[in-house]
């Protein structure tokens, strides 16, 4: 096969090099609403083309790679006086898996538990290249099925325009869980 990002031959879908040169993870922050942090791991930009294989069978092995690059990383060096859970938004499986469940299961280490199928949204319309006046009009609508007074961090792929980071902080708080931040795979904003 051959790399997805330099065309070279290779045995993974991104070969060594470019995930050297290329997907070496910086953490960006974004604050939102009433200071609530989110940390992204690499600009929309720069990752756009490997976001979008999500929609495709092949997006499967490209989030393992970006999670093990990123979130993977972030996991073995996160601490925490307690013990923290991990949410990913609506980790229903689409195209026969979940990317954001991906995401979320590699962020297993000494401090973080990933909790799957627990936040799940009810409403499943694509926000994909939407308006944020779209996004607040239709809202996910997330479901909750978990403990409460936790701590938790919630996982997502991309930030745009941070309305379903809120809405799923939202209802986790509602539920007694205590969010401490958002993390992203990619920022949106340039």
């Amino acid at each position: 096969m051959y790399c997805l990002i330099c065309g070279a031959f290779s045995f993974s879908h991104i070969c060594k090099k470019c995930k050297k040169e290329f997907l070496k993870p910086s953490l960006y922050k974004r604050v939102i609403e009433n200071d609530f942090e989110v940390y992204s791991f690499y600009k929309y930009s720069a990752v756009k083309n490997l976001i979008l294989t999500k929609h495709k069978f092949v997006g499967y092995f490209i989030y393992r790679i970006l999670a093990q690059e990123s979130f993977r990383k972030f996991g073995k060096e996160f601490k925490f006086i307690n013990k923290t859970y991990s949410f990913a938004c609506d980790d229903h499986a689409k195209n026969g898996y979940s990317h954001t469940a991906i995401l979320n299961k590699y962020l297993k280490s000494t401090y973080i538990t990933p909790v799957h199928s627990a936040l799940r949204a009810k409403n499943k319309i694509n926000y994909s290249g939407k308006s944020l006046q779209f996004r607040q009009n239709n809202p996910r609508n997330f479901t909750y099925k978990y403990h409460s007074n936790i701590d938790a961090i919630i996982i997502d792929d991309i930030i745009t325009t941070g309305s379903t980071i809120k809405e799923a902080k939202k209802i986790l708080e509602e539920n007694g869980v205590n969010v401490l931040f958002a993390l992203t795979l990619a920022d949106a904003r340039e």
